[in-house]
């Protein structure tokens, strides 16, 4: 059984620049069937942005996904974990800051990415959530 962030985090996240436009991270979500990028400038993490963050912060508002940066929609208070996080460490963190993603950061660089989905199947892979997770995605 898997005990750290590292054990069960999607490694090699999609980073993108907070100068991009939506509509990069979007064609990369799709592209590569996963829910969430993180946005950076230079070094640093500034944001992740998720497909709900698309559509409620950026086409329901009347942007312009082709010429609207990812820092005028991502999320900027984050939390992030490290790859030797326990688990029961992790879940604690997305329930208190209300996450269902944390970039994982290794040097003050993103490594991974860790999800309410990725600890469900490693916790309960009967639960309902962990059977949604594994399944093939619905294109």
């Amino acid at each position: 059984m898997a005990h750290t962030v590292k054990d069960v985090m999607t490694s090699s996240p999609i980073v993108l620049e907070a100068r991009r436009p939506i509509e990069e991270a979007a064609t990369a979500m799709r592209d590569r069937d996963i829910g969430s990028v993180i946005v950076v400038r230079g070094d640093e993490i500034c944001g992740i942005v998720t497909d709900r963050d698309i559509t409620v912060r950026a086409v329901a508002e009347g942007k312009d996904p082709a010429k609207t940066p990812l820092s005028q929609i991502c999320s900027k208070e984050l939390a992030t974990a490290t790859p030797d996080l326990s688990l029961d460490d992790a879940v604690r963190m997305m329930r208190d800051k209300a996450v269902r993603r944390i970039p994982v950061v290794e040097g003050g660089k993103p490594v991974g990415i860790l999800s309410l989905g990725d600890l469900a199947l490693e916790k309960d892979r009967e639960s309902a959530l962990a059977t949604i997770s594994a399944e093939p995605a619905n294109h």
